[in-house]
C-alpha cells in the first residue's frame, strides 16, 4: 500500500511537470525559467546619447507593453533586462557577446552600435545559436556576406541611408563629392554605399579621406577636403565625432566658399546636442522620427516622462525589436531559438518603430519606409526637440535593397 501510494504520488507530480509549460507559468520550454534579454552599446562614450542607458529604457518599456498584453496568458513569467558596455571595441564586444550566451543566460542579445563590434556579436550568435537582433550597426555585411541564421538587422543600413541623402544631393546640383569617413567598418561600408548612389546618380566622389576613431580634432581633414574643390563634402561618422566635425566645419569657412556638408548618419539627439542652428536645412535620411504621427508621438511621450528626452529612431528600434522578439516567443512557447527565428521570419510588422515593416527571411533584413528630411531652421521649431520635417517618404520596397542582391547565403 505504501509503494501504491507512492506511485501516485509520483504520477501528479509528473502531470504538474507537464502543465508548467501553458500559458502563464515557466517551464521546461524555458532555459533557466526565465527570459534574458540582453543589451549591449556603448554606456558612456561617444555614441552614448544615441542608444546607451536610453535603450536598456526602451527594452524594459517593451517588456511592460508584453506583460500588459498577456498578463496571465504569457507564456514566461520572468523577463530580465540585462546591459553591458562593450566601449565601442569589437574584441571586448566579442568577449563579452560570448560571456552573455555561455554564462549570463542571454536569449537575445539587442542594439549593438559600432558595425566592427556588431559583426563580433553576430558571429557569436552564429555559434551559439542564439539570437543577436542588431538595431544600432549599420553595415550591410550583416545581413549580406557575413550573414547567418541567427542575426537579424531590425532599423537601417547604409544602403538606405545612400539611397536616400547620397542620391537626393547629387540629383539636386552636388555633382563633385569628397568624402570623409572613420575609418573602422561603419565608415568603410558607408563610404562605398554613399560612392555607388552618388555615381548612379550622375556624381563623382573625387577623394575618400579616412580619419581615425573616434577623433575630436578634424581640422586638418577638413583642410585637405576643401583643397579638392568638392561641390559637396560627405561626413560618415556619427554620434560624439559627428557633432565635432560639424562644429568645426561651421568654423573653417569652408561653407562661405559655397561648399555644402552632406551628413551620411544622424540622430535627433546629435541637432539637441549642438544646436538646431548648427545643422539648419541639413538634409539627411531617417529612419523614424519621434513627432511623425499619433502613434510615434503617444511612444515618444512615454519615452520622455521615463526618460526626460526624446527618442532617437535607436531607442524607438530597440523598442520594436524587444517587443517583436517577445511576440515571437509567445507565439512559439518556448525560447528555443530556432523556434523563434521561425516566427520572425516572414512576419509583417507595423508598430510604435516600424511603417510597412516586414522581416525577410532571405537575409534577416527587417525592411520599412524611411524618410528624407530636412533640419528646421531655429523660427521653425515649434516645440522642444522639434528639429525635423520630413520632406518624402521613402517606400520601403525602394529604402532597402532586394534580398537577392545583398549576397546573403544562410
Amino acid at each position: 500500500m505504501k509503494r501504491a501510494r507512492l506511485i501516485a504520488m509520483a504520477a501528479v507530480l509528473a502531470l504538474g511537470a507537464c502543465g508548467q509549460g501553458g500559458p502563464g507559468a515557466s517551464g521546461g520550454d524555458f532555459t533557466g525559467d526565465k527570459l534574458v534579454l540582453a543589451v549591449m552599446n556603448d554606456q558612456s562614450g561617444i555614441y552614448k546619447d544615441a542608444s546607451g542607458p536610453n535603450s536598456v529604457k526602451a527594452v524594459e518599456m517593451a517588456v511592460a507593453d508584453y506583460r500588459k498584453k498577456y498578463g496571465d496568458k504569457a507564456v514566461v513569467d520572468t523577463i530580465e533586462v540585462t546591459s553591458t558596455d562593450h566601449q565601442n571595441k569589437p574584441d571586448i564586444a566579442n568577449t563579452k557577446a560570448q560571456e552573455l550566451y555561455e554564462r549570463g543566460g542571454a536569449d537575445v542579445i539587442l542594439d549593438v552600435p559600432t558595425s566592427s563590434a556588431a559583426l563580433a556579436v553576430a558571429t557569436q550568435a552564429k555559434n551559439h545559436k542564439k539570437l543577436f537582433l542588431d538595431v544600432s550597426a549599420a553595415t550591410t555585411a550583416l545581413t549580406g556576406a557575413q550573414c547567418n541564421k541567427y542575426t537579424f538587422q531590425w532599423a537601417y543600413n547604409t544602403y538606405m541611408l545612400a539611397h536616400g541623402t547620397g542620391t537626393t544631393v547629387t540629383k539636386n546640383g552636388g555633382k563633385n563629392w569628397t568624402i570623409l569617413y572613420p575609418d573602422y567598418e561603419f565608415g568603410q561600408n558607408m563610404t562605398k554605399s554613399f560612392t555607388n548612389a552618388i555615381t548612379k546618380a550622375g556624381g563623382t566622389v573625387q577623394d575618400t579621406i579616412p580619419t581615425p576613431f573616434p577623433n575630436e580634432n578634424f581640422a586638418t581633414f577638413l583642410t585637405k577636403a576643401g583643397s579638392t574643390n568638392p561641390d559637396v563634402i560627405g561626413t560618415m561618422h556619427a554620434g560624439g565625432d559627428l557633432i565635432n566635425l560639424v562644429k568645426q566645419f561651421n568654423e573653417s569657412g569652408l561653407k562661405e566658399k559655397g561648399i555644402e556638408l552632406a551628413v551620411g548618419l544622424m540622430l535627433i539627439n546629435d541637432i539637441h546636442s549642438l544646436g538646431v542652428d548648427q545643422f539648419a536645412g541639413t538634409m539627411f535620411t531617417d529612419a523614424w522620427y519621434w513627432n511623425m504621427d499619433d502613434e510615434s508621438r503617444a511612444f515618444a511621450d512615454r519615452f520622455r516622462d521615463e526618460t526626460g528626452a526624446r527618442p532617437s529612431f535607436e531607442h524607438a528600434g530597440n523598442y520594436s525589436a524587444a517587443l517583436q522578439y517577445l511576440e515571437a516567443v509567445q507565439a512559439a512557447g518556448t525560447d528555443d531559438a530556432d523556434e523563434v527565428v521561425g516566427k520572425l521570419e516572414g512576419t509583417k510588422v507595423d508598430d510604435a518603430f516600424l511603417r510597412n515593416g516586414e522581416i525577410r527571411a532571405k537575409d534577416h533584413s527587417v525592411v520599412h519606409d524611411a524618410y528624407l528630411v530636412r533640419v528646421k531652421k531655429p523660427s521653425e521649431v515649434k516645440e522642444p526637440w522639434d528639429y525635423e520635417e520630413i520632406v518624402a517618404t521613402i517606400p520601403a520596397a525602394e529604402a532597402f535593397a532586394p534580398a537577392e542582391a545583398a549576397g546573403c547565403s544562410m
